[in-house]
């Protein structure tokens, strides 16, 4: 990108006087970020346009990736590591007298996606162009993210996260390639020469404007795309008939700019719902129609759609796709039904990413009606050739027929219709695909077995250790060459050091570096004093009630409790650290979220115990404040209910970087127990057949727990007593009802007596800091079957078919 330091050093001012008409030494951070993001992007610019073209010229096969979120998180560190020029450029800006860290710093974290699902295509972008892959993203440009979470007197307050207000450098916006989509109105039918025309009169126009993201590979040759699109309005109010024109058109301007104003609006009520319905139609039809404009330079016969684009479904929300994909081809290309829908079950690919009952999207048929009404006509047609088949197949069966039915009643089942219309379904770990096949998704499987497929997710190295954990990844080359860069498989050789001492030491020198620098930003947000030799125990994930946070502070209660009984008593000191949002209207998560504050609160002030017990909750979690916390974690919390985590990639981001893994036999964490076994992580509890067969049989006897075990009735009991934790009698009595009415749905008593006894087992395991390192090592060593990279190349190859 530069030919050396000063090159850059040079470049870069004269760019900060023709970009802003600044001299250095006038110049603020926000300046210093502007410009440097500006020249990166420019940069890759030429290599953009080159893959481009390059994809377009030799008609390569290209996939496209669809998903509500993409969480991108900063790219200016990632981009420059991808460029080969990150330390040049920190080396440079130092004698420039600024701080490439402090700069990063500038960037918002794009507000474009919430948890692991975002993230998991974030990586899978990262890696389709770091191997050269023809593959590119499709979202949605939301002016809001999820939302800014504060932390007051406990509670979760939800801010706007408006991300954007400073703009976008890294954007394009691309008005020549905006689109129209199409909501309401009515479909009138009408013979032509024999045939059936669909034409849909009296709809509302929504214009689509594309915002392309450039997403620069490893080395900065091959650039690829995330397309994000924004709505806006087509008319102005002139346009509107009728008295008060004027306040309609602003009426209509809101109704067409809330459609990629926010992420995830509150479906709890029909307005929100509705718009959740919008955002996805309005995400599929304005992706499909940019593609097939794409396919159409190729002067092609339609029917080679499936051999030159690939599309991908990430979860049930761009499901979509699917019927708008048959009305495009039915009514605007003019095919038959037949050919149009054998192109579409060849064209299309899903990936299911739950069990959870809840998250399997299902849309009220009166809402899909009205607001689209052609598609709904097409899902109907859709559903009533496929019941037709299952009626032939399982005469007499009309209970298979009704599991399996697209339209159950007034709903309509979103991943039924996924799984039908398309050519490959796919889990994202082994035991989750497993209970798909088995158990959720059982029907489809007898009907379909060559759908299903396994793809375990996986996370960019490039991120996840050379960004955020550079001392790391310089160890790592050192010892064993750079060739685990393009092939992280090869941090196998580690393996080889993970009895020599000198190598362990520098392990853990790196681990304290990280610690201490958690430590720092902890006491600047929070002002809180955190011992950098203490156990850092962290768990940093959305919160649900699935994934036990609940379990991790009532251990903690208990940790405190059993402190003041017995102060004398000898432990590791620890630090738990905690970063989640709750969705808005999850008044039980956010309920989770003040017992952990008040927790934190009473145990940080009690010097009695603080010394060897702290807990932190950092507020607004983040892409960025994940590449801080997780290189200085010593221990993973991963403690799902079992057979509930589909998969997860923070485990996998925390065992690259050296984290010791504590958690269930669920998800990934299954695959990775295969790879490094019991002696390198710490599990605990129920096994998922174990879970499920509780499941089929009703729950366990929750009150049994509580009445026999007597940790188990004293943190609960705290819960609803004034003491420790309680400033008033049942402050947190929907949490304790939520456990003890609902008969422990997530087993948390179920298995918290385990979960108390592993822990014992990491005070003693940290004692011996040369059996520690060792398995730390390990870890490393074999996380590399866990990077984006391998699992890309599984879609490509057994899923896509392209090529890199």
């Amino acid at each position: 990108m530069f030919s050396n330091k000063e090159a850059f050093k040079q470049l870069f001012q004269e760019n900060l006087v023709s970009k802003l008409g600044k001299p250095m030494k006038e110049a603020h951070k926000g300046d210093i970020y502007t410009v440097l993001s500006s020249m990166i992007r420019e940069y890759a610019g030429e290599n953009w346009a080159d893959t481009n073209q390059y994809f377009q010229s030799n008609q390569e096969k290209q996939v496209y990736y669809f998903s509500m979120e993409f969480l991108i998180g900063r790219l200016l560190g990632n981009n420059l590591l991808n460029l080969g020029a990150l330390e040049l450029v920190r080396e440079g800006l130092k004698e420039l007298g600024w701080d490439l860290e402090e700069i990063e710093e500038e960037e918002s974290d794009a507000g474009l996606g919430n948890g692991g699902l975002g993230r998991l295509a974030a990586c899978f972008l990262d890696s389709l162009a770091s191997q050269r892959y023809a593959g590119h993203g499709c979202g949605i440009r939301y002016r809001y993210g999820l939302f800014e979470q504060k932390i007051v007197e406990g509670n979760q307050v939800e801010l706007p996260d408006y991300w954007l207000r400073n703009g976008n450098e890294w954007e394009v916006r691309r008005p020549d390639k905006k689109v129209e989509v199409r909501f309401w109105g009515n479909v009138e039918i009408r013979e032509e020469e024999k045939e059936l025309v669909f034409e849909t009169h009296n709809y509302e126009t929504v214009t689509a404007i594309p915002y392309d993201v450039p997403v620069i590979g490893y080395g900065g040759e091959h650039v690829n795309t995330l397309r994000i699109w924004s709505a806006e309005s087509t008319m102005d109010y002139t346009q509107i008939s009728g008295t008060n024109n004027y306040y309609k058109f602003l009426d209509y301007n809101r109704s067409v700019e809330s459609i990629s104003e926010f992420l995830y609006p509150d479906d709890s009520q029909y307005e929100g719902k509705l718009l959740r319905l919008k955002q996805q139609y309005f995400l599929c039809s304005a992706g499909l129609q940019s593609i097939l404009r794409t396919f159409e330079k190729l002067e092609l016969n339609i029917d080679h759609l499936p051999e030159k684009v690939a599309i991908h479904i990430n979860d049930t929300h761009p499901t979509l796709v699917i019927p708008e994909l048959m009305r495009i081809l039915i009514d605007v290309v003019g095919l038959g039904w037949a050919q149009a829908w054998d192109i579409t079950s060849r064209t299309v690919s899903y990936t299911n990413h739950t069990t959870l009952s809840e998250a399997l999207e299902k849309w009220p048929i009166s809402m899909v009606k009205e607001l689209l009404p052609r598609i709904y006509m097409i899902i109907e047609e859709i559903n009533k050739q496929f019941c037709g088949m299952l009626m032939k197949k399982y005469p007499g069966q009309p209970e298979i027929v009704a599991q399996m039915s697209i339209i159950d009643g007034q709903q309509l089942k979103m991943a039924n219709l996924a799984i039908v219309g398309s050519y490959s379904v796919n889990g994202v770990a082994a035991l989750h695909t497993d209970i798909l096949k088995k158990r959720e998704m059982k029907p489809f499987y007898n009907l379909y077995p060559h759908r299903f497929n396994n793809k375990t997710n996986g996370i960019t190295h490039r991120r996840w250790m050379m960004h955020a954990n550079p001392m790391l990844a310089e160890l790592i080359s050192e010892t064993i060459s750079t060739g685990w860069m393009n092939d992280p498989q090869e941090m196998t050789g580690i393996l080889k050091y993970s009895e020599d001492r000198g190598f362990q030491d520098r392990i853990h020198t790196i681990k304290q570096h990280n610690k201490l620098k958690l430590t720092s930003y902890i006491h600047e947000k929070q002002g809180i004093v955190v011992d950098p030799y203490s156990i850092f125990d962290i768990q940093v994930k959305r919160l649900h009630g699935y994934k036990r946070q609940l379990m991790n502070v009532l251990h903690i209660m208990y940790l405190y409790t059993q402190l003041k009984q017995t102060p004398s008593m000898d432990i590791i000191p620890r630090t738990f650290i905690f970063g989640a949002k709750a969705a808005p209207s999850y008044s039980l998560a956010k309920r989770i979220i003040k017992l952990i504050n008040v927790v934190a609160d009473q145990v940080n002030r009690d010097r009695e115990v603080n010394q060897k017990l702290q807990v932190i909750f950092l507020e607004n979690y983040s892409v960025s404040i994940a590449e801080k916390i997780i290189p200085a974690a010593d221990v993973s919390e991963q403690i799902s209910t079992a057979s509930k985590e589909a998969s997860g990639t923070g485990n996998m981001k925390f065992m690259m970087n050296g984290a010791l893994t504590l958690g269930t036999m669920d998800g990934a964490n299954v695959e990775m127990h295969e790879m490094i076994g019991d002696d390198n992580m710490f599990l605990f509890g129920l096994r998922s057949e174990q879970v499920l067969d509780y499941y089929q049989h009703g729950g366990y006897a929750v009150k049994d727990v509580y009445d026999n075990d007597a940790r188990v009735s004293e943190v609960m009991d705290q819960l609803v007593t004034s003491g420790y934790f309680c400033i008033n009698e049942h402050e947190f009595g929907d949490i304790f009802d939520s456990i003890m009415s609902t008969n422990d749905e997530y087993f948390v008593l179920k298995d918290f007596a385990s979960y108390i006894e592993t822990h014992k087992k990491i005070d003693i395991s940290y004692r011996n800091s040369k059996e520690w390192q060792r398995k730390s090592i390990v870890n490393i060593a074999h996380s590399g079957k866990f990077t984006s990279d391998y699992t890309i190349r599984k879609y490509a190859s057994e899923i896509w078919g392209i090529r890199n």
